[in-house]
């Protein structure tokens, strides 16, 4: 490895391979010198940076939740700067705004699939080990923060948080565990029937 060391590089390479680990092999397996095999890095390498389990799961966390911040803030911006829009108009794209943001929390491919496998993995062993309480809570806060921005999108009452973030981790649960030739299809499907309830005003 070169002397000169992009840090953030190396922690993004180092963080990827602890989520193969979890993946893999499950969070017990995820030690120093796992991911640093796991990464093509002598352990050695690590020693600062990473020095212990822990250090490297809440990299791994961090990263998971960075990046799911990042994709959702793509979307979140629609719509904001053009304020010559007719009002239907804005409404329509917050509606897409919103629903794109909510695609987002899904394993609707490889990126998305394996960390929603970290996270599982995460709150798994959370249940029973609470020095992992914390970076669960990473991941499952940041979804939520998502969904709320989402229902303010839509101007959906702040009480629909709660079922729309309940229905978002039920369908990525079973999006992750389904057969693979089953498909993502019934997922949108019960994403946009859930949204039309949010949208249409009770009788």
């Amino acid at each position: 490895m070169p002397k000169t060391v992009d840090l953030t590089e190396r922690n993004r390479v180092v963080s990827e391979a602890a989520w193969r680990v979890m993946v893999r092999d499950g969070l017990t397996a995820l030690s120093v010198r796992n991911v640093a095999a796991e990464a093509g890095l002598p352990p050695s390498s690590l020693r600062y940076t990473f020095p212990t389990q822990a250090s490297v799961r809440d990299s791994a966390v961090a990263l998971l939740v960075e990046r799911m911040a990042e994709r959702v803030a793509r979307h979140g911006a629609s719509g904001e700067s053009d304020e010559s829009n007719e009002s239907n108009e804005s409404d329509e794209d917050d509606t897409g705004t919103a629903r794109a943001i909510l695609l987002e929390l899904l394993p609707l491919d490889e990126e998305r699939r394996v960390e929603m496998e970290v996270s599982l993995a995460l709150g798994a062993m959370a249940a029973t080990d609470r020095a992992l309480w914390q970076a669960h809570q990473r991941t499952h806060l940041a979804v939520r923060e998502a969904c709320v921005r989402a229902i303010e999108l839509l101007g959906a009452d702040r009480s629909d948080v709660d079922g729309t973030h309940a229905l978002i981790d039920g369908l990525a649960l079973h999006l992750v565990r389904q057969a693979p030739q089953t498909g993502d299809a019934w997922a949108l499907r019960s994403l946009d029937a859930h949204l039309h309830r949010l949208l249409t005003p009770a009788a």
